[in-house]
C-alpha cells in the first residue's frame, strides 16, 4: 500500500526515528502504525515509543470528593474557548455533584439536575452556546482517604487532568502528593496484576526480538529479558515507580514510609485517545467568532 508523508510524520513525532526509517517501518508493517512503532524498537531505531497521541478533544475533567467517595467525570466541546466559559465550567461542576450519586455514565446522563437530566441540560446548552457537546467518560473510587487534585486548573475542582487517590489509612497529604505524581507520571495500572496481560505480552515480545537482534544465545536472552520485564513494570505501574517526591523510592516504598497503601486511583486527561481534526488557530478563532 501507498504510504503517505503525514504517516511518515506522524510515526516520526511518536518515536524520533529518521524519515526513511519510518517509511521503511510502515512500509514492512502495510501502514499499521503500532506495527510500525514495534518494528522500530526491535531495529533499535525508536527514541521511545510515545503512544499518547495527540489530544483529540476539548473540554474539561472535573473531579469531587464527598465522604470516603471521589468521582471524576470528562465533559468534551469543540473548543478550548467553551472550556474557559464560565456558564460551561458550572455545568460541569453540577454534572461532577450528580456522579457522586451514580455508578455510570449511562445512570449520570439519567441523571436529575435541576428538574431536567443531565443529556437535557447538554442539549440545551448546546443550543446555547452553540457548540457541540458530550459527556464521554465518568470514574469513581473509594477508600479510608480519598484525594483529589486537578493539574492546571481552570477552576475549583476542573481541569485539563484530574486525578483521584484511594488510600487504606490516614495520610491526605500524602494523598495529595502521590496524586501529583499520577498526573505527571501517568501509570498505566496500579501495579503488574492489574497489567493488561496482553500489554506484559506484547513488551515482552518486542524486548526478545530486540535481544536476539544482538545475536546472543537462548539463554542469556532468557536472562535479559527478565531484567527487562522487571523495568517496564516499574516504568509503568504506579506502585513500581519511582516516587517524584524521592525518586530513591518507589510509591509504594513511599507508601509504607508514610503509613498507608494505595488501593486504587483514576486519572482522566481531556481528549485521551480521541482523534482530533487539525485546525489553525486562526480557524479556531474564525470559527468561534462565527457563534
Amino acid at each position: 500500500m501507498a504510504i503517505t508523508a503525514s504517516q511518515v510524520k506522524e510515526l516520526r513525532e511518536m518515536t524520533g526515528a529518521g524519515m526513511m526509517d519510518a517509511k521503511k517501518a510502515l512500509t514492512e508493517n502495510d501502514g499499521d502504525m503500532e506495527a510500525a512503532i514495534d518494528w522500530l524498537r526491535t531495529k533499535g531505531l525508536a527514541k521511545a515509543a510515545k503512544k499518547s497521541g495527540r489530544t483529540a478533544a476539548e473540554g474539561l475533567v472535573a473531579v469531587k470528593v464527598e465522604g470516603n467517595k471521589g468521582v471524576a467525570v470528562e465533559v468534551n466541546s469543540e473548543t478550548d474557548f467553551v472550556g474557559k466559559n464560565a456558564e460551561f465550567q458550572s455545568m460541569v461542576a453540577a454534572i461532577a455533584e450528580a456522579a457522586v450519586n451514580v455508578t455510570t455514565v449511562e445512570e449520570l446522563a439519567d441523571a436529575d439536575l435541576g428538574g431536567k437530566t443531565v443529556a437535557e441540560t447538554l442539549t440545551a446548552k448546546i443550543a446555547t452556546i452553540g457548540e457541540n457537546m458530550a459527556l464521554r467518560r465518568m470514574a469513581s473510587i473509594e477508600g479510608d482517604t480519598v484525594v483529589s487534585y486537578v493539574h492546571n486548573a481552570v477552576a475549583d475542582g476542573m481541569g485539563k487532568i484530574g486525578v483521584l487517590v484511594a488510600l487504606k489509612g490516614d495520610n491526605a497529604a500524602f494523598g495529595r502528593q502521590v496524586a501529583m505524581h499520577i498526573a505527571a507520571a501517568s501509570p498505566q495500572a496500579l501495579n503488574a496484576d492489574s497489567l493488561d496481560p496482553a500489554v506484559v505480552e506484547k513488551e515482552r515480545q518486542v524486548q526478545i526480538d530486540i535481544a536476539r537482534e544482538s545475536g546472543k544465545p537462548e539463554q542469556v536472552i532468557e536472562k535479559m529479558i527478565v531484567g527487562r520485564m522487571k523495568k517496564f513494570l516499574g516504568e509503568v505501574t504506579l506502585l513500581g515507580q519511582a516516587f517524584v517526591v524521592n525518586p530513591d523510592l518507589t510509591v509504594e516504598d513511599a507508601a509504607k514510609e508514610a503509613g498507608v497503601e494505595i488501593v486504587g486511583y483514576v486519572r482522566l486527561e481531556v481528549g485521551e485517545g480521541i482523534e482530533k481534526k487539525e485546525e489553525d488557530f486562526a480557524a479556531e478563532v474564525a470559527k468561534a467568532a462565527q457563534g
